[in-house]
């Protein structure tokens, strides 16, 4: 495999798709190697079937408001692969999403679901529909208009959607009421779901712990204790507020969250009480992080993100390219040591590699962040089996495969200077399952 060629060629048949691209080149340059240990891959043309999404569908929705006007927005799903189980992937509602970004996110799923060592394949979807200021019918009309369209192509073995950016529980209740009525069926086709209606425990918290579980496996290859550690997280959502809380219960001190309007500073750190005052004010009143400014009297910064203070560990989980070079390298400057991601793709390409040049510890998203899926697995079999397992039995499993995740990073990342690439070792253990999969079974 030549990646400058195969990234040259997706690049002309699937032009104006930026961060398709930058997810390819980046996952490429790590596999190239391996790849090109296995002459079998070339002749089945592994890679480009590997790229290129299985299927895309691409669907006006249409819907009512709350005063009588009828809007459209565009609704996606792409189906990338499903050599290893089911399609599997998060629902994102945001005015930004297009085909680029549910490609790359896609792509990225592929391979975090592989890591799971679950049996999961990888999807996306979403809609430029935004739900921030539309009300709560508003957005349940959308949610069943949205699913009037997609319902034929998802299913318990077929296509599990979940959440992301913009869809959280109340979003999924609405699509899984809708999906329900039309399938006619009862089915473990959402996960996400209200504990009440087959739901997993931990769910919600899943992917900010699985973060700071693969961050304390990291620590560990360098005996470094997290306690007191000063943390930068950015974002204030359902990654970030789990990351925080997390965070604050293994002693260590949180400086930073955001939104896409600014970042707050708190010298003195978000305790439990100023958590539980951002779960109120995000979850319950949709409010704005500068509202924590106001009321407790710390530093806001509008229109900027929080890599210029100073910090040990920083813990990106808004959304992707919130970390370029620039930001980077300030963080360097300032004595980080650590990065691990809890959204996907959020660091920069330039920004990866001064992370990496630097000989830091870098945990990319596919890995760290791979906890939220994994939970969706896990409330998958639950429905599958139709039991409910504890809250301490579903945080165990989440601890066993963050851990055994970080393991594949080892075994596949480790250089022969004894640093750890973890970019390497997640891109090329969760290619080589989903390869050897895809070899088994034949040319599709």
């Amino acid at each position: 495999m030549n990646a400058q060629k195969v990234l040259s060629d997706l690049k002309r048949r699937f032009p104006n798709e930026p961060e398709y691209h930058q997810a390819v080149a980046e996952v490429l340059g790590t596999i190239e190697e391996a790849y090109n240990e296995h002459p079998e891959f070339d002749r089945y043309n592994l890679i480009e079937r590997l790229c290129i999404p299985d299927r895309v569908f691409s669907f006006r929705v249409t819907w009512v408001d709350d005063k009588g006007q009828v809007q459209t927005n565009m609704g996606y799903r792409i189906q990338h692969n499903n050599a290893i189980g089911p399609y599997k992937g998060g629902i994102r509602f945001h005015s930004s999403v297009n085909l680029s970004i549910l490609k790359f996110l896609a792509f990225e799923q592929t391979f975090k679901n592989s890591l799971t060592t679950l049996p999961m394949g990888g999807g996306k979807g979403g809609s430029d529909f935004s739900p921030r200021g539309k009300s709560d019918a508003e957005i349940m009309r959308f949610c069943q208009a949205f699913i009037a369209e997609l319902w034929r192509h998802i299913g318990p073995q077929t296509d599990v959607p979940a959440g992301d950016i913009g869809v959280g529980g109340r979003e999924v209740g609405y699509m899984y009421g809708m999906y329900k009525k039309m399938a006619r069926e009862n089915t473990g086709t959402f996960t996400g779901k209200g504990l009440e209606f087959g739901g997993s425990l931990i769910r919600p918290e899943a992917t900010g712990y699985g973060n700071v579980y693969f961050l304390l496996e990291m620590l560990k290859t360098r005996n470094i204790d997290i306690k007191g550690k000063v943390v930068a997280v950015s974002g204030s959502g359902n990654v970030a507020q789990y990351t925080v809380q997390k965070l604050i219960s293994l002693g260590a001190k949180v400086i930073t969250m955001s939104d896409s309007n600014g970042y707050i500073y708190d010298p003195d750190g978000i305790d439990e009480e100023k958590l539980a005052y951002i779960f109120e004010l995000k979850n319950l009143y949709r409010g704005r992080i500068r509202e924590y400014a106001e009321k407790y009297g710390c530093k806001y910064v509008e229109g900027a993100r929080p890599w210029n203070e100073k910090c040990d560990i920083a813990m990106p989980s808004a959304t992707q390219n919130e970390i370029d070079g620039d930001d980077a390298r300030a963080l360097l400057a300032n004595g980080c040591f650590a990065v691990s991601e809890g959204a996907n793709m959020p660091s920069t390409p330039e920004a990866i590699e001064e992370f990496i040049n630097a000989k830091i510890l870098y945990a990319p998203g596919k890995a760290a962040n791979a906890g939220g899926v994994s939970v969706s697995g896990l409330e998958m079999t639950q429905n599958s089996i139709k039991l409910s397992w504890t809250k301490e039995e579903v945080d165990a499993r989440l601890k066993q495969i963050m851990f055994d995740i970080h393991t594949q990073c080892v075994k596949y990342g480790t250089q022969s200077d004894g640093y750890v690439n973890y970019v390497k070792g997640a891109n090329v253990a969760g290619f080589m399952k989903v390869a050897k999969a895809m070899m088994a079974q034949g040319v599709l």
